[in-house]
């Protein structure tokens, strides 16, 4: 087994467990990143993106950790377009990084070290195992194989205003973002909880367009209004999450237009992300912040 296989293999026992409310308690600060590899996929020009997410062990802590010596990709880094803010629990396919045609038997490290100094790498080959396409995303994203019996497409979406922006320390900015979808799969709530299943469950979504913003780059949090929907895989009741038992898809507003605040707590130079997801397949768009 590859290194990568294995730190996929020794990671999926905690992404696919549920754990009670004292071990979430207990997990809730102070515990470290872990990049994964996800897989690659092929380009119409023979190149190939290697596609990267993460495992943020914390229930409730946000880790920042700035590219450089504790987060790079080599080679060809430090900085390939990776995040340093660190949402909880599992975010999956969180970027892309194009290598060329004659990447062959190369492998492209991701390195992470946490504030707790512990220290993990992903590693990004094209191993067959690692072959992804649109149908292993979207189960990797929960839908089962019913819910891909019908082509799906991903969300379009378009967001407002310049690609780089300036904001001042707690004065609100206004986020417009427009998203359609193709209404593949059918929108779908998520199941209330079962009291009577065991703790091991496999992750599954409610699926139905939904529009949220995040942070994928600063040093601080951001307060959006109103609150968004996670995007990361909360898996607890009355979590405002799509992976949450009895979590219902919002309806869609009338003109397609989403409109949420965003107000910086602390200077410096932040990435917003808007993602637009139907349950299967999602889209994305980065605004630059520089705020003073």
């Amino acid at each position: 087994m590859n290194r990568g296989l294995a730190t996929v293999a020794a990671a999926l026992a905690c992404w696919l467990y549920v754990p009670d409310a004292a071990a979430q308690q207990q997990l809730a600060s102070g515990q470290e990143v872990v990049p994964a590899y996800e897989g690659w996929e092929p380009n119409a020009d023979g190149s190939f993106n290697l596609l990267f997410g993460t495992m943020n062990r914390n229930w409730e802590e946000e880790l920042h950790v700035p590219i450089g010596p504790d987060n790079h990709i080599e080679p060809g880094g430090p900085d390939q377009g990776q995040p340093t803010w660190f949402l909880p629990r599992r975010n999956r396919f969180l970027f892309r990084v194009r290598v060329p045609a004659d990447f062959g038997e190369n492998e492209l490290v991701w390195t992470v070290t946490s504030p707790n100094g512990k220290t993990y790498r992903a590693y990004g080959t094209l191993h067959p195992d690692y072959f992804l396409d649109e149908a292993v995303i979207q189960r990797n994203h929960g839908l089962a194989v019913t819910d891909l019996r019908l082509p799906n497409v991903a969300p379009e979406l378009r967001v407002e205003g310049a690609a780089t922006r300036t904001a001042k320390v707690g004065v609100p900015v206004t986020l417009t973002a427009h998203a359609t979808d193709d209404g593949r799969p059918a929108p779908r709530n998520q199941r209330p909880l079962d009291v009577s299943q065991p703790a091991t469950v496999i992750i599954t979504t409610a699926a139905g367009l939904r529009l949220s913003w995040f942070v994928y780059r600063g040093g601080a949090e951001v307060v959006f209004d109103p609150p968004q929907t996670k995007v990361w895989e909360d898996t607890r009741p009355n979590s405002n999450s799509p992976w949450g038992p009895g979590w219902e898809t919002p309806p869609l507003p009338g003109d397609g237009k989403w409109v949420a605040t965003a107000t910086f707590t602390q200077p410096g130079t932040y990435v917003l992300r808007c993602l637009a997801h139907d349950g299967g397949l999602k889209t994305h768009r980065d605004i630059t912040f520089n705020v003073e």
